[in-house]
């Protein structure tokens, strides 16, 4: 229940609706380490007065995803110090939750760098359906048409697409690769509510998506 809304059992890019993180719990099976619950204990957010430097110098996790997967970031600089770090710890968010499911571990440290509350607790249960499957993702995405806000109380808001038309399953034992067809579901928008914490990194609370959008079509 995050980002990539593509079913296992389908296996089509861009599958199901509307992925809402409305306190979910922890996956459903698997490893023991998934009796432990995403974002349980992670710490209160901190003030908007946390500095940039503490951003900067914050002890971010070291993502080197797969050879087989490319990303396109079409989110112009805005001139604005915050919204560019909402932007650039967006970013790094998403390749944090591709690595979860490269890794096969649906409590991967990295992404659990980036996600908090709801969504760190919906990410992990995400994660864990492909671990079950035995399954990741390959190809090329896209993100763009950002549209981000800052409030002063330490808190933004951030709506982007996503293009999945290369984007596709593909099952470790079997090695095969399910491509599917481009068509308006391989096309989503996603609406995520962040928070600055102590660290000054912008961390996700909340996120929806919805596949087939019409602001997100070509």
């Amino acid at each position: 229940m995050t980002r990539r809304p593509r079913l296992l059992t389908t296996a089509a890019a861009g599958a199901t609706a509307l992925l809402l993180l409305t306190g979910c719990g922890g996956g459903d099976g698997g490893s023991k380490d998934n009796d432990k619950i995403a974002g349980a204990d992670t710490e209160t957010s901190a003030s908007p007065s946390a500095s940039a430097s503490a951003s900067a110098s914050a002890d971010r996790p070291k993502i080197e995803l797969p050879s087989d997967l490319t990303y396109t970031f079409d989110w112009p600089k805005t001139g604005n110090t915050d919204k560019d770090a909402v932007l650039a710890d967006s970013e790094q968010s998403i390749k944090a939750v591709d690595l979860a499911i490269a890794n096969q571990n649906a409590l991967d440290k990295a992404y659990l760098y980036y996600y908090e509350g709801e969504a760190a607790a919906g990410t992990q249960k995400f994660i864990q359906n492909y671990v079950d499957n035995k399954a990741s993702i390959t190809g090329a995405y896209r993100f763009y048409d950002p549209d981000v806000a800052v409030d002063k109380d330490g808190t933004a808001s951030l709506s982007y697409c996503e293009d999945q038309g290369k984007a596709y399953v593909k099952y470790l034992e079997s090695k095969k690769v399910k491509k599917t067809e481009v068509t308006a579901k391989s096309y989503v928008v996603y609406h995520t509510s962040l928070k600055k914490n102590s660290k000054g990194v912008w961390v996700i609370q909340k996120i929806i998506s919805q596949s087939g959008s019409a602001e997100c079509q070509p």
